[in-house]
């Protein structure tokens, strides 16, 4: 089975767009969507019209945009931003000083996504994929039996040692925690390394999640293509909530 889901599904209305034109000519089966975003309120009202599967695009390293909002969650937010982007090694540094910051921030954003959709997340993964960050994983956050995004999957000849086995690790660890994929990849990646072909063979005999971000105009190309739209034909498509 091969999950198609579009991130950043309400930061910005070209964004908000670009998914939903892919997701009503059958080209993306999911969007994870972000809140407190310029155009998250108008996305949720199109995601409930069109029925679409969303879950959470959890942001814990880019400002909110949508005008207003409580001071107390802009201040903890805006902490665990600059923490985030402190240093390339943030993702793995787990800083007890946030433990209460990380964890509102949580909260507040599926309380803002069940208000603004009438229901919980489908899925939850993360802005920058920062909902693998060792805060998050460590306190246990996100509450065990969820369905979330895993790391990207990698052949051993594309990564370094280090990096597989730290990888390997925290893909043991939300397994055993969670409902997760078998398989990850990016959109951008495989097109720029001619993989769509070994991700649709895998998918086949597995469950593949393909992440894209239909503004790239290489992307949205691609998905609205009739070469990829025959594809699928060969293809079970799916979503989170088949796992």
């Amino acid at each position: 089975m091969m999950i198609v889901n579009a991130d950043d599904f309400g930061r910005t209305r070209a964004e908000t767009d670009r998914a939903l034109a892919c997701y009503k000519h059958g080209r993306i089966t999911s969007v994870t969507a972000m809140v407190f975003m310029e155009d998250s309120a108008r996305a949720a009202a199109l995601a409930r019209e069109a029925g679409i599967d969303v879950g959470l695009h959890l942001n814990l390293s880019q400002l909110f945009t949508a005008p207003g909002g409580a001071a107390t969650l802009n201040d903890h937010h805006a902490r665990v931003v600059r923490f985030m982007k402190s240093s390339p090694y943030a993702l793995v540094l787990y800083n007890p000083m946030l433990r209460n910051a990380f964890r509102y921030v949580y909260r507040i954003q599926v309380d803002e996504f069940m208000r603004l959709y009438g229901q919980a997340p489908s899925h939850i993964d993360g802005h920058q994929h920062r909902h693998l960050c060792t805060n998050v994983l460590l306190d246990r956050i996100i509450p065990r039996g969820a369905r979330v995004r895993r790391n990207f999957s990698f052949e051993s000849r594309e990564k370094n040692l280090f990096n597989r086995a730290y990888r390997g690790l925290v893909d043991g660890v939300l397994a055993r925690r969670y409902k997760i994929s078998d398989f990850f990849f990016s959109l951008q990646q495989c097109l720029q390394s001619d993989q769509m072909e070994r991700v649709f063979n895998l998918s086949r005999d597995a469950i593949v999640e393909v992440m894209t971000h239909p503004l790239n105009d290489t992307e949205y190309a691609y998905l609205m293509s009739d070469q990829y739209n025959s594809d699928l034909d060969q293809l079970r498509m799916g979503t989170y909530a088949d796992l």
